[in-house]
């Protein structure tokens, strides 16, 4: 029965997955954008696109659980 359990994922838990994909998916677009904006000399556009990344890196580290939800209290 404890198998059963611990392969089961928690309700939304495709959903997060999806989410940090799409992430992902954003974080590979935006650092390509600012590669070639880079090569281009639009030094404004690359920094643009550098931050978009980094948001987005901020934002796919925000899904899943967090720590603090991992950690039973002592009773």
């Amino acid at each position: 029965m404890s198998a059963t359990l611990l392969n089961q994922k928690p309700p939304g838990a495709n959903a997060v997955g999806g989410e940090r994909d799409q992430l992902q998916q954003s974080i590979q677009r935006h650092e390509a954008l600012a590669q070639q904006a880079a090569e281009a000399g639009d030094l404004g556009e690359a920094g643009r696109a550098i931050l978009a990344a980094l948001d987005c890196e901020r934002r796919m580290a925000a899904k899943g659980p967090q720590v603090l939800q991992l950690i039973k209290p002592r009773s």
